[in-house]
């Protein structure tokens, strides 16, 4: 399967062999995709994480981007490479939210669990209380 933006129009190839449910299905998928991908682009994760590592001195991560294969979380992160990855689900959220697990994952750099040592660093965020309840109130959950 296969989708492209082409004239402002969503194209997504198939095969033929699919039954109408698992072509519907797979356009809804790939709609979704496409919509992520688009409203991802407009963010600068470098800038961001290097700015939010800066202001909360934090370690400044060597690699940090957007990533489709997050499911399950909203970031995750090497901290023997210094790559954080942040869930493309995570774009279409408000930025101090955003901020938030960028700000987590940066923690994880220097604290790889979530003893009180990491805690106290995510705290020098001033709204991690409040993107935290974001997370919860949205039913989404903290990863």
């Amino acid at each position: 399967m296969q989708a492209s933006v082409v004239e402002g129009v969503l194209r997504v190839r198939i095969p033929s062999s699919m039954s109408r449910a698992e072509e519907e299905h797979w356009v809804d998928v790939m709609q979704e995709r496409i919509e992520r991908q688009l409203r991802s682009d407009d963010i600068d994760l470098v800038a961001r994480g290097r700015e939010l590592a800066n202001e909360l001195n934090l370690s400044v991560p060597k690699r940090i981007t957007f990533s489709d294969r997050q499911k399950q979380r909203w970031g995750s992160c090497t901290p023997g490479t210094g790559s954080v990855r942040i869930s493309s689900r995570a774009a279409s959220f408000p930025g101090w939210v955003l901020d938030y697990i960028i700000v987590h994952e940066l923690a994880h750099l220097e604290v790889p669990d979530h003893s009180p040592a990491f805690w106290r660093l995510v705290q020098r965020y001033q709204l991690a209380e409040r993107a935290r309840g974001f997370l919860i109130a949205k039913n989404l959950g903290e990863n």
